[in-house]
């Protein structure tokens, strides 16, 4: 597992409180990919309801609340495929 992984599954743990409803799956650029569901955060590459892809830089600013993941979707910087109702869930965790 990466530095970046290890680091963006932490932080996320501590922001994440369950109750998603669904599977979501983070995809950092070549670093990996963190996987999230109502048992909690993991690194994994598992099938998801939504998957949000980012590159390290993009999805760092995002996890330190410098950049607003609606903001980053809408410049191109972050993708979203699948769930979008997911997604806008993902968006009130991740600020």
């Amino acid at each position: 597992m990466s530095q970046t992984i290890d680091t963006a599954v932490a932080k996320l743990s501590e922001k994440y409180e369950g109750g998603l409803g669904g599977t979501a799956k983070f995809v950092i650029g070549d670093e990996g990919s963190i996987m999230m569901d109502d048992a909690g955060v993991r690194e994994g590459d598992d099938a998801s309801d939504v998957t949000m892809t980012a590159d390290a830089e993009t999805f760092q600013s995002i996890l330190d609340g410098d950049t607003d993941p609606t903001a980053a979707f809408m410049s191109g910087k972050l993708a979203v495929d699948g769930d979008m109702g997911l997604a806008m869930k993902l968006a009130g965790i991740l600020s």
